[in-house]
């Protein structure tokens, strides 16, 4: 038997940057600039999110399920926004602990410098079983760039240098007794590059995606990898259907994880 869990949420975006989907209205006040930043009151604005999700396999020899939860609040203004996320995925085949993933991070935008650019800054904690992640702990600032920076499209561009503190199980290969297994703690310093794009079609459809690319300044091939994307079709004016999937590779530990996640998605 397979369940797929409902995912709810406000629809909003998470990292260093501007949300797309809770960004302040446009001004009508000033034509001349209608189609820049969008970033145009400086009325404080408050956003609360949550999305949950989950799935259940269940066969005659395997029981299996996933539990995917995410909360987010941003304050948006004209000259800057603060994002305080979280998100927390468990999950369990038989008895196994496949799952048991929590991620918190508090991140601010600056707006006040060159057009159509901005400055991150950025402070994030991670722990991750597939990616055999214990503990890792980033800080990092850089400037981003808005491309495109439409009502309904926008792409986005940033790059920075992060700071990183991990506590890692890191597995050997080739030993005479075969995988070994040894804690890895360390220090390191990554170029944090990143893509989002957001597009809305015909009022129906919308289309999410986000790229992540972290080297180590001292080892290229050092590198943390975070892919997400998503679809949703309106089936209401505050109803959709959602397809969402990510992937994350760390190189460090050979780790690598995906989810898969559809349902629908509720939104103010």
């Amino acid at each position: 038997m397979l369940f797929t869990g409902i995912c709810i949420s406000f629809r909003v975006f998470c990292q260093e940057t501007k949300d797309p989907g809770v960004r302040p209205p446009r001004d009508t006040v000033s034509p001349k600039h209608a189609a820049d930043s969008t970033h145009h009151t400086d009325t404080t604005r408050y956003h609360l999110s949550y999305t949950g999700a989950g799935s259940i396999n269940r066969t005659n020899s395997l029981q299996s399920y996933l539990l995917n939860n995410a909360a987010k609040i941003s304050m948006v203004k004209k000259s800057a926004t603060i994002n305080l996320n979280g998100s927390w995925v468990y999950g369990k085949q038989n008895t196994a602990l496949t799952n048991d993933d929590v991620s918190a991070g508090l991140d601010m935008n600056l707006y006040k410098t060159l057009r159509h650019f901005y400055y991150w800054a950025t402070v994030v904690y991670n722990t991750s079983l597939p990616l055999q992640i214990n503990h890792q702990l980033q800080a990092g600032l850089g400037p981003g760039y808005n491309v495109i920076d439409k009502k309904k499209l926008v792409l986005i561009v940033s790059d920075g240098a992060l700071y990183e503190k991990g506590d890692l199980y890191d597995s050997l290969y080739g030993g005479p007794n075969g995988n070994v297994f040894r804690r890895d703690r360390y220090q390191t310093v990554r170029n944090s590059f990143r893509i989002l794009l957001h597009w809305v079609l015909y009022d129906k459809y919308t289309l999410d995606a986000t790229g992540y690319l972290q080297n180590a300044f001292y080892n290229w091939n050092d590198y943390i990898l975070k892919l997400n994307g998503g679809l949703s079709i309106r089936l209401y004016k505050w109803l959709n259907f959602t397809v969402s999937a990510a992937y994350n590779k760390f190189t460090r530990t050979r780790g690598v994880n995906s989810l898969l996640t559809f349902g629908l998605t509720a939104q103010n």
